[in-house]
């Protein structure tokens, strides 16, 4: 019988690898009152997701252990708002949806525990509308676009559509019934347009729980819409070693894509099945070395002991195996389709 956790477990099981929580407090104080609260981290039908997306999966794993109820959002007119087009937007969230069980699968979750929730399913009823309209009736254009500028493509004559997503996004704190919404911390302005605005219509405030992001393989965050920045659910074994290849990281510093994904991915996964991350090399280059968690890895990387190149013939390897998990060929059946 498993030993149930304490309300202080479950608080470091959450807070581990999170960025931000808003609020500590109103976290602890949910997880005391709610045996099975409801989290909600939500996703835009826009780019093709990338290997990032194992990330934010990884978390909602700890949410389910800590006796959550997980939702997945697939937000398909948020993807329309954000440029995706409205005749492929079915096909669109055809591809997200298995792209996102397959990563599911591949980590090795229960899929009874999570709940896919299509957006266009509840953001179409009369009340949803009614309530974007209060709401953008409150709030100036000057307000939508301070809170859509690190998530949404605006530009300097940005769409109307762009301008009603931060609405939309924290109205569906309220109509998806959650107590907390996980997401990025680039998504942090919005998260706190949320907890401004839900107020003002009636509506209790919602925890925000933020994530870091990776950093993509050419310096800024991977990006689902820049395939330069990220490796593709689909990508071959020859894709993903010429894109790790040729990904930024410099001998001695740690801040690039490849120790992101490192830290933030492969060594959780390491780390939580209890295995160990093998760097092969010849003896003369000091043969080979394993390491239990990230940070040995990074101070070894730190002090030149690690050079850039056995790093990502290991990445290589840990990358190629999470993914032959992966059923590419349904995934490149469905992106015809939906890209």
């Amino acid at each position: 019988m498993v030993k149930e956790m304490s309300v202080d477990e479950k608080f470091e099981l959450i807070k581990k690898n999170i960025q931000e929580i808003v609020t500590e407090e109103g976290l602890k104080k949910l997880l005391k009152e709610k045996k099975n609260p409801v989290v909600y981290w939500g996703t835009a039908i826009t780019g093709k997701p990338s290997l990032a997306y194992f990330f934010p999966l990884l978390k909602l794993s700890d949410f389910s252990n800590a006796g959550f109820k997980v939702k997945v959002l697939l937000a398909d007119l948020h993807g329309a708002l954000d440029g995706t087009a409205w005749t492929i937007l079915e096909h669109r969230y055809d591809y997200y949806k298995e792209a996102i069980t397959q990563i599911f699968k591949a980590l090795g979750n229960d899929l009874k525990k999570i709940e896919f929730v299509k957006g266009s399913e509840f953001q179409l009823s009369p009340d949803y509308g009614y309530d974007i309209l209060k709401l953008a009736s409150m709030n100036s254009i000057r307000d939508c676009t301070k809170a859509a500028s690190e998530v949404v493509k605006m530009g300097d004559n940005p769409n109307l559509g762009g301008l009603i997503y931060p609405i939309m996004q924290a109205l569906d704190e309220q109509y998806l019934g959650v107590d907390v919404q996980f997401g990025g911390v680039d998504q942090r302005k919005i998260l706190m347009f949320a907890r401004e605005n839900l107020p003002r219509v009636g509506y209790d405030r919602r925890i925000e729980i933020m994530n870091p992001m990776i950093s993509g393989l050419i310096g800024k965050k991977m990006s689902s819409s820049d395939p330069k920045s990220k490796i593709d659910l689909t990508d071959d074994e020859k894709i993903i070693k010429d894109k790790i290849n040729k990904a930024e990281c410099v001998e001695g510093e740690p801040d690039c894509g490849i120790m992101s994904f490192l830290k933030h991915v492969i060594m959780i996964i390491k780390e939580d099945k209890k295995e160990k991350f093998v760097i092969e090399r010849a003896e003369k280059y000091g043969g080979n070395v394993s390491y239990s968690n990230y940070e040995s890895i990074e101070k070894d990387f730190i002090a030149k002991k690690l050079h850039p190149m056995d790093l990502k013939n290991a990445l290589v390897k840990e990358i190629v195996k999470l993914l032959s998990k992966v059923d590419k060929k349904k995934l490149e059946q469905l992106a015809a389709k939906a890209y």
